[in-house]
């Protein structure tokens, strides 16, 4: 989740909703049981439609953006993928190369020179005109494995290209959710905003009858402007998550649906053995080892003759015609050792590919094995949060009905209020932890693209440029023609 703060630190926001409240409630002592009650009958109204509020918030969402939208709209206006499409087709071109390479190379040239001083008769200008072609009929095999290396090294590239979708799509969902718990503590913040505001009238109705002291009504008023502080704050945190948004989704965020975590019906051992089969990482690793060992062969190749067939058609300024044909045998006798530091490097190269795939296939489990550890933990979270929920509000409730029998103070009525409003909190990251947690398991596994998804989108068919240019088509014949309407359209 490259490029968006941690979903934990929600968490650690959380607390900061309404501690004030608490903080300074610790200092203000309330002065006859009367008094007490009617302060608490306030608070407790404004608590109730603060309660209401985050509740209507969290379960009944306006009709607007869901999360396969925002997935939708992330596949669709990523940058990203378009530049790793754009290496993609790329190396697709190096697999052309490689195919043209083994082909006939025809080149024409043309020559005119004066010379001086000129023979009796000559002509002025001396003018001729020649055709040449070469093409490699032996080389052991050299330039064709150079074409099954440029072959993996596609299929690596687009296994690299699949992995960078699934970053693409897990970024959005992060900024997803991101926005969704930002509005949440927002609209917490906002309803502490106004108990406080109910307090301080209180007290200032209080102070004008002489019952309590200008220092209560400060302390009011510095709670109050501390809980502004604290909106401010959330405000500023979710302006930040509506930019991280609109950098993954493409567009500003509008009303965000609550969203399900990804079902997730492996256990990690069956996920872990899935994933190193199919990770685009590992794939992509596979595919470097298997150009690695070619390159090896090729390496190898450069070390033995190779037979050419030559030809040859020319013309003079008398119009003579000459041709020739013949067969052009050669190899290297000495090389200072040089092609044999080559094949040393290549081996090396080699072992080092090897290497990266074992140092790959260790990572992923152990990204896999995280990735369910963050999801365990944000389920019990949750469970642990709405189990709080509940034990709170009845507290609350408890409290209350002692703080009007004059058992209980105001300041035991705002902390049992704290504590119910603290699990609110903790439900709403535990919500999001659990959602961007799922998204995140089926990325170790190779799953979060667009086909797993069934995302509504026109997907990017990886093969299609490269069943265009593989044969290494010329300018002049169909497929290259169309290979310039496919240019065209892309840059568009």
């Amino acid at each position: 989740m490259q490029g968006h703060p941690s979903l934990a630190d929600f968490k650690k926001r959380q607390r900061l909703v309404f501690d004030p409240l608490v903080a300074d409630c610790s200092q203000r002592q309330v002065e006859g049981h009367a008094q007490k009650m009617a302060v608490d009958m306030n608070i407790r109204k404004s608590f109730f439609v603060m309660v209401a509020t985050a509740t209507l918030s969290l379960s009944s969402p306006a009709r607007a953006e869901t999360l396969a939208d925002a997935l939708t709209l992330a596949y669709n206006n990523s940058g990203l993928l378009d530049q790793n499409r754009a290496l993609l087709r790329a190396a697709d071109e190096d697999v052309a190369q490689a195919v043209a390479a083994t082909l006939p190379v025809i080149r024409w040239a043309a020559a005119a020179s004066i010379s001086a001083p000129r023979a009796a008769g000559a002509d002025l200008i001396a003018a001729t005109a020649r055709i040449t072609a070469n093409l490699t009929i032996y080389d052991s095999g050299s330039k064709r494995m150079a074409i099954e290396a440029q072959k993996e090294l596609v299929l690596g590239t687009r296994e690299s290209l699949r992995d960078v979708e699934q970053t693409v799509l897990l970024n959005a969902v992060s900024a997803y959710m991101q926005v969704r718990a930002e509005a949440e503590f927002v609209s917490l913040r906002q309803s502490n905003v106004r108990v406080i505001s109910q307090e301080l009238n209180a007290a200032k109705e209080r102070f004008d009858v002489g019952e309590i002291t200008r220092t209560d009504v400060a302390l009011a008023e510095a709670r109050l402007a501390s809980a502004r502080s604290l909106l401010a704050a959330a405000e500023g945190s979710y302006a930040r998550a509506a930019e991280s948004y609109t950098a993954a989704v493409g567009r500003k965020p509008g009303t965000l649906q609550a969203a399900s975590p990804a079902p997730v019906s492996q256990s990690i051992s069956e996920a872990k053995a899935f994933a190193v089969q199919n990770h685009p990482s590992l794939k992509e690793a596979q595919h470097s080892v298997s150009a690695a060992e070619l390159s090896i062969r090729i390496g190898e190749a450069a070390m033995n003759p190779t037979v050419s067939l030559t030809g040859q058609m020319g013309v003079d300024q008398d119009g003579i015609i000459g041709r020739q044909v013949g067969v052009e045998v050669g190899g290297p006798i000495y090389a200072g050792g040089s092609l044999s530091s080559n094949v040393r490097q290549l081996m090396a190269r080699r072992d080092a590919a090897r290497a990266g795939l074992h140092v790959a296939s260790i990572a992923i489990e152990q990204q896999v094995g995280n990735a369910f550890s963050f999801l365990e933990a944000a389920k019990a979270s949750r469970g642990a949060s709405a189990q709080q929920i509940d034990a709170s509000r009845v507290a609350f409730q408890g409290v209350r009905e002692e703080a009007t029998l004059g058992a209980r103070t105001t300041i035991d009525v705002l902390n049992a209020e704290q504590e119910l409003l603290t699990a609110q909190a903790n439900l709403i990251a535990a919500q999001a932890d659990e959602v961007v947690a799922s998204y995140q398991v089926l990325s170790t596994m190779g799953l979060l693209t667009a086909t797993h998804l069934k995302l509504p989108v026109q997907q990017y068919d990886p093969s299609a440029y490269y069943n265009l240019v593989k044969d290494s088509p010329t300018i002049t014949s169909d497929q290259g023609q169309a290979l310039d309407r496919v240019l065209k359209a892309i840059g568009q």
